[in-house]
């Protein structure tokens, strides 16, 4: 396996290149979707990858989509590079274990966030006006509480350099219609429920996820990535405690480091210590074999 910082794939046109993923058009409606090891928080790209991170995020999507399939359709085509189109053969080392070919979508201009306990984002807001996106929350909740229903909470997708902001139910009516809007927020819910309570009998609590939709054919499809650590918060479960923040499976040990550091959130950010690299690998490693039983 190669550590893939960045791609260079001459024989399709790049479509795009996000925090994560390079995008190639194979044709009018097939994506190639490369998942690379670089990270990113608070939406600034650092400047050293967490090796194989990519394989990892990858994975746990096909996972995810793979047990999904019944709830909601998705983008994926292949994921066995054996199978892609030949021109990619001279890649296949690259690509293998972290890229799919993909059906062309129109993605939804808002992400939808599905949030079972209240912490990261949700908790400022409450902390600070006693609700969440406009829903008001009983009173006296603690960080880190199970929320009861969980609550759908979606936000605007940013420009790079800038953060995402939750909006309210209504706005995301505004900008997707109120029929897309209902229906992105029913699948949203029903993904995040089945995932918590699979994760939840191997010990792992799904505090919350981030998930896309995009349109094909006139119907919603999941795209992107799926309740990886890099979209969700996962919390060990046997050593959860409501009241403080949680050891997790996630992204949040760079987080944390980050916020330690004398940054401003903005580009450039400052060097990751090869410890924090590791412990972020670790973590992200843990949260594969807990999910799937599978060795990476």
């Amino acid at each position: 396996m190669q550590v893939v910082v960045k791609t260079d794939i001459k024989i399709f046109p790049l479509h795009s290149r996000g925090k994560v993923r390079d995008i190639y058009a194979v044709d009018d409606d097939t994506l190639l979707i490369v998942t690379t090891d670089r990270m990113s928080a608070f939406d600034v790209i650092m400047g050293e990858p967490v090796p194989y991170k990519g394989i990892i995020l990858n994975k746990i999507t096909l996972f995810w989509m793979e047990k999904f399939k019944g709830i909601v359709p998705n983008h994926l085509l292949e994921s066995d590079v054996r199978r892609f189109p030949a021109p990619l053969a001279p890649y296949a080392d690259m690509l293998e274990g972290r890229a799919v070919l993909a059906r062309k979508a129109e993605p939804l201009p808002v992400e939808c966030i599905a949030r079972g306990y209240i912490t990261g984002s949700g908790w400022k807001d409450y902390q600070a006006h006693g609700n969440l996106c406009g829903r008001k929350l009983p009173a006296g909740l603690r960080e880190s509480d199970k929320l009861s229903p969980t609550i759908f909470t979606p936000s605007t997708k940013a420009e790079p350099g800038k953060h995402d902001e939750n909006i309210s139910l209504s706005e995301a009516a505004r900008l997707l219609g109120r029929t897309t809007a209902g229906e992105a927020e029913k699948i949203s819910l029903a993904v995040y429920e089945a995932g918590r309570a699979y994760a939840a009998e191997r010990g792992i609590l799904v505090a919350d996820t981030k998930l896309e939709f995009g349109m094909i054919d006139g119907r919603l499809h999941l795209i992107d990535e799926v309740l990886t650590p890099d979209s969700s918060r996962f919390w060990p479960a046997a050593e959860y405690k409501p009241g403080q923040a949680q050891p997790s499976f996630d992204k949040q040990y760079l987080r944390d480091w980050l916020k330690k550091q004398s940054w401003n959130m903005r580009p450039p950010p400052p060097a990751l210590p090869a410890r924090v690299i590791e412990a972020t690998a670790a973590r992200y490693r843990e949260a594969y074999e807990t999910l799937t039983g599978e060795k990476l």
